[in-house]
């Protein structure tokens, strides 16, 4: 009997949290359906999506490193966030047509949407990074009206991509190293303000170089908020924790933007609030 299906694709793709997440969701709403991984290397793209469109079965995928980018031209169209961020991490089959979605950029804010529904005099993000995770969280940092710094080791490319991304805003950049040594600015009030600390480079995960950021550069009631997932406590978050500040980690960006796609493939609310914590479990087990 053929049951509906999504999966993820990536080159590598073993590492995938994604089939743990939305097996978690389909067992807990009783649904029919699975969610797998497939290892779809970029010459196999084309092929792959040939293949799943004449697939009845198939209820779209998620895509991740390094194939981003190279799926949209292979797509019949985009939605408006996707074609803006120059990114698609979620294809659905709609009428025959395959259409990509970008679920990274509302999957970032979920955490954060408590205190952006606050009413705030400012609010500025320091932003760490410059590669393919970076536009989404520009893009949707943006549309909260927040004014960025972004941190790079190209400062061209950092200001490229805000001119590209948010060409109306009054946005800065800096060099990802002037955030490495100690600074002794003084932050003026920061009362009604909301402050964002993002490493939304690679920095920091297993096999990787560290993130090196000084404290001294984080406005008293910063955020500190990172992408990383492996390993998921990074040294950027337990310096953050004991200087201190709040923190929001890797999972957190994961969960929300599979809740996005998750609606889009199975037409169904995945169950939330006390059920993270038990998912959270079960992703770390």
């Amino acid at each position: 009997m053929s049951v509906p299906y999504a999966e993820v694709i990536g080159d590598p793709i073993a590492q995938s949290k994604s089939p743990v997440i939305h097996g978690f969701w389909l067992e807990k709403l009783g649904l029919e359906g699975r969610y797998d991984r497939a290892h779809v290397k970029a010459e196999g793209l084309a092929d792959y999506l040939a293949a799943r469109r004449a697939d009845p079965d198939w209820r779209g995928c998620n895509v991740t490193m390094p194939h981003k980018q190279a799926v949209i031209p292979l797509l019949d169209r985009l939605d408006a966030l996707a074609e803006r961020i120059g990114a698609v991490n979620t294809i659905v089959p709609e009428d025959g047509a395959l259409v990509g979605y970008n679920t990274d950029a509302p999957g970032f804010l979920e955490p954060l949407r408590e205190e952006l529904a606050k009413t705030h005099y400012f609010r500025m993000a320091r932003v760490l990074g410059t590669g393919g995770a970076a536009r989404a969280i520009i893009a949707a940092l943006a549309d909260e009206h927040i004014v960025l710094v972004l941190a790079g080791r190209n400062v061209d490319k950092a200001r490229a991509l805000l001119d590209e991304l948010d060409p109306q805003g009054e946005h800065h950049v800096a060099p990802l190293d002037h955030f490495a040594d100690a600074t002794d600015f003084a932050f003026d009030d920061r009362e009604g303000c909301f402050d964002l600390v993002v490493n939304a480079s690679s920095l920091g995960m297993t096999g990787q170089p560290p993130l090196a950021f000084d404290m001294t550069h984080a406005p008293p009631g910063s955020v500190f908020y990172d992408i990383v997932t492996s390993p998921l406590e990074t040294e950027f978050l337990k310096a953050a924790r004991a200087a201190g500040f709040r923190t929001v980690d890797g999972l957190s960006m994961l969960i929300g933007q599979a809740d996005y796609a998750f609606r889009r493939f199975f037409g169904a609310t995945p169950p939330r609030g006390e059920a993270d914590a038990e998912l959270r479990a079960r992703i770390l087990a």
